[in-house]
């Protein structure tokens, strides 16, 4: 087997596949941004691989499946036993792969992943169903969750191995068998959960994983008739070619698809609290798909609050994401650098003006550090305004009253996530109810429970994850109904 070590840590960079390592002859290289060096070679598939994978997991299905959700239960509450004993491999492991901040992923991001699978694993023992009677026919109807089949799960690169659990924690505990594809860019925590799946003792086939570039190991994967479920988190360019190929086949899909979200902060919020979460729009170096990015002031407190982002700014210290004391650490890729350069050249080429930051800090090893930036006077019709840059730059824009705010928050193609400040009940209620989102947070950021809906609207997805949701997704629902009176 090929291996990359990282501390302490062995990594497979081979495929998992039927409860085995498999290897390619090809494979893609990945580099650590957290100073541009190149950890080693990983094993790219392709539809040899994919084939493989999907058949192991279509041939463990029925028995996973049989097992319903109390047999299920003892196999995922061990992988997440495995999982939190793991946690400081796994922060070490991924802040090396893809530069997210050691003391986040030590602390809360890693641990999800554990809470992730055994919260799912709980809830399916809860799925009993809807009962109820049809009087005027004497019968009786009961709703049944059967699990749908071979589901296919493709992470993004800004939280891989917490976002993987999202999606394999509700997959398996429905009942499907799962085939991971994790992101070129930031393969390896996934490929350590394949490990922890091994170590749980999962039927083999159960769970596999499938590396390699989306346009080869993804599309391959997508296109299969033996799949049964697709969900996709990333672009909506990519959201979009995944619906093309699985609407060959009739295949379900779930897509989260990123987001261009508005924080509102109006003149009877707590300020000192709408400071603290706007300068947190930083976080993660600006790769968080639910970032407020579009900071909208009300006119009458725009310049005491300019003043002091621009100072609270000044105080985020930019390094290596290792270092404890980093709050914005790097891109993740010099191919996503030069993207998120080339939306700051082309705002302050369209008349936006650049209050701070807008380029590379080229005193940190490694090229990939851009300084946390922020724009104002930006139109409502260019680039940096409708489109997502995922990186952290920051608009910073006035309204005058609320159906000002609403129009600016709302005049975008994304609608995944609102951030409302105010002291107003009924003003929070109201923007609330108008806002093209998903999710909306009132004084406060990014409070997540599993059992809430998450996802988007318009180019910000289809479909919803957690509590629920996601059982409605990768089951599919049977109703059963029996007239009164006919059994002995």
């Amino acid at each position: 087997m090929n291996f990359i070590q990282i501390g302490d840590v062995n990594i497979s960079t081979d495929h998992y596949i039927n409860g085995k390592r498999v290897a390619s002859e090809k494979t893609f290289t990945d580099i650590s941004p957290v100073d541009g060096s190149v950890l080693g070679q990983v094993s790219a598939g392709g539809q040899k691989e994919a084939d493989m994978a999907v058949q192991a997991a279509h041939d463990a299905f029925p028995a996973w499946a049989a097992l319903g959700a109390e047999g299920r239960a003892e196999y995922l509450d061990r992988l997440a036993e495995v999982i939190e004993r793991r946690v400081p491999d796994l922060a070490l492991v991924e802040t090396t792969d893809n530069g997210s901040l050691h003391e986040a992923s030590l602390l809360r991001v890693m641990k999800r992943g554990a809470h992730n699978i055994h919260w799912f694993s709980e809830y399916a023992k809860t799925l009993k169903g809807e009962e109820w009677d049809t009087t005027h026919r004497n019968a009786h109807n009961k709703v049944r969750y059967e699990p749908s089949g071979v589901a296919v799960l493709i992470t993004p690169w800004n939280a891989p191995f917490m976002l993987s659990t999202w999606k394999v924690g509700p997959a398996l505990a429905s009942g499907c068998t799962v085939v991971l594809k994790p992101p070129e860019w930031a393969p390896l925590t996934c490929s350590l959960l394949a490990d922890f799946v091994d170590e749980a003792g999962l039927p083999a086939g159960v769970f596999n994983v499938v590396q390699g570039i989306g346009e080869e190991a993804g599309a391959a994967l997508t296109t299969n008739p033996k799949v049964a479920r697709i969900s996709f988190t990333g672009s909506p360019e990519t959201g979009r070619i995944i619906s093309k190929s699985a609407a060959e086949n009739l295949t379900p899909v779930s897509l989260e698809l990123g987001g261009k979200s508005p924080l509102i902060v109006f003149d009877d919020a707590d300020l000192e609290l709408a400071m603290d979460n706007m300068v947190e729009q930083y976080d993660n170096a600006g790769q968080v798909c639910l970032a407020g990015t579009r900071i909208l002031v009300q006119e009458s407190i725009a310049d005491e609050l300019m003043e002091k982002m621009k100072a609270r700014a000044a105080e985020l210290k930019q390094g290596s994401p290792l270092d404890h004391d980093t709050k914005v650490g790097p891109l993740i890729h010099p191919e996503h650098l030069a993207q998120v350069d080339n939306f700051v050249k082309q705002a302050i080429e369209d008349g936006a003006e650049l209050v701070y930051g807008g380029k590379v800090n080229d005193s940190l090893a490694g090229g990939l550090y851009y300084e946390p930036t922020l724009f104002t006077k930006v139109a409502e019709d260019s680039d940096l305004w409708q489109k997502e840059v995922f990186g952290p730059v920051l608009i910073f824009e006035t309204f005058t009253d609320e159906a000002d705010a609403i129009q600016k928050a709302n005049n975008t193609d994304y609608g995944l996530a609102g951030i409302v400040f105010t002291q107003n009940e009924e003003r929070a209620e109201r923007v609330s109810s108008q806002l093209n989102a998903g999710l909306v947070w009132v004084n406060c950021f990014y409070v997540r429970d599993l059992a809430q809906p998450f996802g988007g609207v318009k180019n910000s997805g289809v479909g919803r994850e957690g509590g629920i949701w996601s059982f409605d997704f990768f089951t599919d629902l049977k109703n059963v109904t029996h007239r009164y009176g006919t059994f002995k």
